[in-house]
């Protein structure tokens, strides 16, 4: 099988890679790195994302070892090389990583604001003062943005909005749900769906990561053929982004 074939041409250059880079990983384990999502990337190992990564690479040999920490040092110790890729990364949003051709999911991503604020578009989006967590960098992906602020943590978001410190802030619909469901009158904000913004893994630059994107891009790529990943978004009810 062609897979099998990838297989060990990615262990190989996994043992190789681990003498020359010195990696603190096995020839055998992808190590991930990636902030904690409410029934995504739970600490736990539980979550859509660690289903569908199992259902990736476990099939083939290799295991997932997961690292819980911010989404900035996700990305910091992906482009070290200290782990073989981040979680949740938007294409090109950062340097001297490898991105591959295939994402794994999208990003549903809304404004939070007050009920009584118009409903923004992404067309009118740029016109508002906007919050996100510091390091997403929404700024990239999203039209015409002028004026932000970023945050380093999501708790007071609500109190920002309500004493109209800002707008709307912007995050991926899990996360802005979670912020919303702090109110204790939900009926004073409003979520509104502004865009989709596809997920990749984010690879380290080296031949180790060369290697595992190789296989990811082939895998994911059957995967999506087969249909067989399907029933994993079914189950976390989450819509199928292929």
């Amino acid at each position: 099988m062609v897979v099998r074939h990838w297989l060990l041409i990615l262990l190989c250059g996994l043992t190789a890679s681990v003498r020359a880079d010195d990696a603190p990983v096995a020839p055998g384990e992808i190590q991930l790195a990636s902030e904690t999502w409410n029934d995504y990337t739970n600490a736990d190992g539980s979550g859509l994302a660690w289903d569908v990564l199992r259902e990736v690479f476990e099939p083939v040999g290799i295991k997932i070892v997961i690292r819980t920490m911010t989404y900035t040092r996700s990305v910091g110790l992906a482009r070290r090389g200290e782990v073989d890729a981040w979680v949740g990364a938007y294409r090109d949003e950062a340097e001297g990583v490898l991105y591959p051709r295939w994402h794994y999911d999208s990003d549903h991503i809304y404004a939070l604001g007050l009920a009584s604020n118009p409903a923004p578009t992404l067309a009118t989006l740029g016109s508002y003062r906007l919050a996100w967590v510091r390091g997403y960098k929404y700024e990239k992906y999203l039209p015409n943005i002028h004026r932000f602020n970023q945050i380093e943590r999501r708790t007071g978001i609500l109190p920002m909005l309500r004493h109209g410190r800002a707008d709307f802030y912007i995050d991926a619909l899990t996360e802005a749900q979670y912020v919303l469901g702090q109110a204790a009158d939900r009926s004073t904000f409003a979520l509104t769906h502004v865009a989709e913004l596809r997920l990749f893994l984010g690879f380290t630059d080296n031949a180790r990561g060369r290697a595992l994107m190789a296989l990811y891009d082939e895998r994911m790529e059957a995967l999506v053929d087969s249909g067989k990943l399907k029933p994993i978004f079914e189950r976390w009810q989450q819509p199928y982004p292929f």
